[in-house]
């Protein structure tokens, strides 16, 4: 089971990167379900004592990725709620392993300006292409990634290991999907012309943050 989901993933994300390159909206339709379910058969199949509130991030991802296939701006903001969920749950997965005696107080606050000035600025970029209602609950969800990524680092500062690296990593990663999506879907003279960056970004993201988890 775990290598066939493996298997899976690695096929259904190669398939959706070359219809993402193709702009093939029908292909890239058709395989994106299948990334974010075989990766949690992955999980599940990869560990003897799956972690629920992993289970449920991968499950709202998946959930967020449906919701992101259908046109228009109402699915967009849907979506984007349902991911929002999934970086809460996957708070919830990194807080097991931290130990937050070891996080220094400085490094706690430098990471969250760190993130507020990041956002700030791509949505300095952002603003005049986003519709006003989205504006600030766009903000509110990229703030919400970034935190997920400062507990992905708190946990590595907790335990200096392969595996918290790995995790750290893909936060990192998800957090630069976000961020191209974002680009992609609002501003029209955008350099990024197609989802490639954006779901290769997420893919392996989504992968890594798995793998060190488990």
């Amino acid at each position: 089971m775990k290598l066939i989901s493996l298997v899976v993933f690695v096929i259904s994300t190669a398939i959706h990167l070359y219809a993402s390159l193709r702009k093939d909206k029908k292909l890239r339709n058709y395989t994106k379900p299948f990334i974010l379910t075989s990766l949690l058969a992955f999980y599940v199949a990869s560990t003897s004592e799956p972690k629920l509130v992993t289970i449920l991030a991968l499950i709202f991802s998946w959930i967020g990725d449906l919701w992101l296939m259908i046109p228009g701006v109402k699915w967009f903001a849907i979506g984007g709620v349902s991911f929002m969920i999934s970086h809460m749950f996957f708070v919830g997965s990194y807080i097991y392993d931290i130990t937050f005696a070891k996080v220094n107080t400085l490094v706690i606050i430098l990471l969250a300006i760190f993130f507020i000035i990041t956002v700030s600025i791509i949505f300095s970029k952002l603003k005049k292409h986003l519709p006003t209602k989205l504006f600030y609950p766009m903000y509110l969800y990229l703030l919400i990634n970034g935190t997920m990524n400062c507990f992905a680092i708190f946990r590595m500062l907790s335990n200096v290991n392969q595996n918290t690296i790995i995790t750290c990593v893909g936060a990192i990663l998800f957090f630069i999907s976000d961020s191209a999506l974002f680009f992609v879907r609002f501003k029209k003279d955008c350099k990024l012309k197609t989802h490639f960056l954006v779901m290769l970004t997420y893919s392996i993201g989504e992968f890594l943050i798995v793998l060190g988890l488990i």
